[in-house]
């Protein structure tokens, strides 16, 4: 039998600082996802399952670590929840409890981008691809895309950093 928690959307909502109760189920939101057809749960399900309370299916399902954040569905949004977010709560609430996560590989090239973003203050798009594909264990799938990347000079050879790198550094200690 499925449990339902009651205070879910409570938490969800204050983390995401979105009013989940506006959101009447339209499914705008998804039909406008680029990457729903690969998602187990639809954002509008997952909505859906936020405000009536199935956490725990909610924070199983993948569409939460499927989201790329790009804010289409917000635009398409009829009433401007802000969905991104929400998936971004979920994601949250699924680390600070220790859940298994059902993308793993995502996981880890987020990971692979916020390492970088703390050792140069901005991505370096070749060291976090190299990082990703030795996690991985898959080196050479995409040797083409880099060769492709390097010619049109989409991918620096070396780092470059920000200026004000400890400042960068500052918000990754308080974030802890």
């Amino acid at each position: 039998m499925k449990t339902c928690d009651p205070n879910f959307a409570k938490e969800v909502m204050a983390m995401s600082k979105t009013t989940l109760t506006r959101c009447f189920s339209c499914m705008t939101c998804s039909s406008g996802c680029q990457f729903q057809h690969i998602m187990d749960v639809k954002p509008h399900a997952i909505v859906r399952m936020v405000q009536t309370g199935f956490r725990e299916e909610a924070l199983v399902a993948s569409g939460p670590w499927l989201c790329v954040g790009c804010n289409t569905c917000s635009t398409n949004c009829p009433n401007a929840i802000d969905i991104p977010a929400v998936m971004d709560a979920i994601r949250q609430i699924s680390i600070r409890e220790k859940r298994k996560i059902p993308e793993p590989n995502i996981n880890n090239f987020h990971n692979a981008v916020l390492n970088s973003i703390k050792r140069y203050g901005r991505t370096h798009k070749l060291e976090i691809m190299m990082r990703y594909k030795l996690v991985q264990r898959d080196l050479f799938s995409d040797v083409d895309l880099v060769i492709r990347m390097l010619a049109k000079r989409k991918l620096d050879l070396r780092a470059s950093k920000v200026k004000e790198l400890p400042e960068v550094k500052k918000l990754f200690t308080k974030a802890g």
